[in-house]
């Protein structure tokens, strides 16, 4: 089954399995499955570096919805009886976060035209009628080519032969199997743990309806279609290892396994940030950045313990009732320092009065400092006034 409105595309993938095809024949034979089943390999692993940049914009929306779960769940609680109004808020949130539920989809959707290409072009190949740039021996050629003995256009449900339906069963399995650990090594290291979100129930939900609905729809598809769809999925796996393990999410179980080969390796910071490399960190930081980190790190280590080992200022009265207070023993050197320190502000504040000093000490003994002398009455009566 072909569609008008596709024929570029098809064109475009016989074109890009026929240059592979021209390429592989130089080793194996040219009408075997081998030449054929790695153009169809080699063509999913030009369209997925195509898709490189789709992916890392869906890790980028995958870690957004993750950031604001608790913000949707907290609107679906607020308006909880409006459900327009909580998806006026849900779409106003998306809008602020730069994200939506379906750009995790992207890679998936992408693909799909070419997945739809490739069905259209084994089809035809079963029938024995050109399709894009595969024709004369072309078509012939891929006619005869069998991988371990089931033809590239047999299906699991239109094939009699037991060896076809064996090869086309375990093709399946090994599809629906690598479909279910990429999903599952997502939910397992890379999910942040410590958020409990429905976004996480619909991940862990998905990570079993996606490999049986593609082990429902297997068995209809072509051998050719199976190793197109095997193929990007170890494809996936592969690419979502080197994520986790050089970019994993914060929060989760990968996080903080690299955190920790960071911190042996002595590429980690202080404020816990990586010592990058030359080529975008895919090559070791040179000696120098590592020690100016160690070097740092040693110096923040250091000014906290200092800090750790200063004694509190005492007020005045602490100072002067300072007899009956327990005394700590801070080392010699830091007692001595602090002795210092209460000296030089006892003497501050005693030297604020010198000359009231120097007055009391000229007065004598028997008078008081700072009183005035009254004059004596004589006979208790008061002086005449004068006239």
């Amino acid at each position: 089954m072909t569609f008008g409105f596709l024929s570029p595309l098809y064109t475009a993938v016989s074109w890009i399995i026929v240059q592979f095809h021209s390429l592989y024949s130089h080793v194996f034979n040219p009408d075997g499955g081998w030449a054929w089943g790695l153009s169809i390999a080699s063509m999913v692993v030009v369209i997925r570096i195509c898709l490189i940049p789709l992916f890392v914009k869906q890790i980028k929306a995958t870690r957004a919805m993750q950031a604001i779960q608790p913000k949707m769940k907290a609107i679906q609680e607020r308006y909880k009886n409006d459900r327009q109004r909580q998806s006026e808020e849900m779409m106003k949130l998306y809008k602020e976060a730069g994200t939506n539920p379906f750009s995790s989809c992207l890679p998936i959707l992408v693909q799909a035209p070419f997945f739809t290409a490739l069905y259209g072009v084994l089809a035809k190949v079963a029938k024995g009628a050109d399709i894009g740039v595969i024709h004369g021996d072309l078509l012939v050629s891929a006619g005869k080519a069998h991988i371990f003995g089931a033809p590239l256009s047999a299906t699991f449900v239109g094939s009699s032969e037991t060896s076809v339906k064996i090869v086309t069963a375990v093709m399946i399995i090994l599809m629906s199997l690598s479909q279910f650990v990429t999903q599952r090594q997502l939910m397992t290291k890379n999910v942040d743990l410590t958020v409990k979100t429905p976004f996480m129930q619909q991940q862990k939900m998905l990570m079993y309806v996606f490999p049986i609905m593609f082990a429902v729809m297997g068995i209809n598809f072509p051998v050719g279609v199976l190793v197109y769809w095997l193929t990007t999925n170890v494809w996936s796996m592969a690419q979502q290892l080197v994520v986790i393990h050089n970019n994993p999410t914060p929060g989760s179980k990968a996080f903080e396994e690299r955190q920790a080969r960071l911190k042996k390796a002595g590429r980690l910071r202080p404020d816990g940030t990586e010592i990058k490399g030359a080529l975008w960190g895919m090559l070791p930081p040179s000696k120098t950045a590592v020690s100016e980190a160690a070097s740092a790190a040693t110096v923040v280590e250091e000014s906290v313990q200092a800090r750790r080992q200063q004694p509190r200022r005492q007020t005045k009265s602490q100072r002067q009732g300072g007899a009956g207070q327990p005394t700590v023993d801070l080392g010699k050197d830091t007692a001595e320092e602090a002795a210092e320190t209460v000296q030089a502000e006892a003497e501050a504040e005693s030297g604020a009065k010198p000359a009231a000093a120097k007055q009391g000490a000229a007065k004598p003994a028997g008078t008081k400092q700072g009183t005035r002398q009254q004059p004596k009455r004589t006979g208790g009566q008061r002086p005449k006034k004068k006239s």
